[in-house]
């Protein structure tokens, strides 16, 4: 193996690291009170897309957001909604533009969605999987 391609296949290797470092291991939530037990990644990008206002139960569905640039929310839309930020960004403009809907509700941090789903078994959102506890269950694990 000549020395380039050994540096190439080295640095594939670190792409490869970093990228997983940038990620925080993301899941989806709802209250535990919530008859919600599972849902699918399709049912969930629908849900933060405005979309779909119901869960499969046909009970409201209140997506809650994370902060713009967090490393949860980046994760969260590549690998749920297979979008990145400018993407979801123009996305919304264009929805908020023609009046067919409005983007969800953000709150800033784990903590504080965790607590907002808990006290409401109608809200969904997602949170590093570090943050979990009793009050609230991952219904996906993308």
């Amino acid at each position: 193996m000549s020395i380039s391609n050994l540096i190439k296949r080295i640095l594939a290797l670190l792409m490869l690291v970093f990228v997983n470092i940038a990620y925080a291991d993301v899941v989806v939530i709802v209250s535990a009170k919530s008859p919600i037990t599972s849902l699918s990644a399709d049912q969930v990008s629908k849900i933060f897309l405005g979309k779909s206002a119901t869960f499969p139960n046909r009970k409201p569905a209140y997506p809650i957001d994370q902060q713009i640039g967090s490393a949860v929310r980046d994760e969260f839309y590549a690998k749920v909604v297979h979008k990145d930020s400018s993407q979801l960004a123009a996305y919304w403009a264009k929805i908020i533009f023609t009046g067919e809907g409005r983007p969800p509700k953000l709150i800033v941090g784990d903590k504080a969605v965790v607590k907002t789903i808990a006290d409401n078994p109608d809200a969904i959102g997602y949170i590093e999987s570090s943050s979990l506890n009793h009050s609230v269950k991952a219904v996906l694990v993308p």
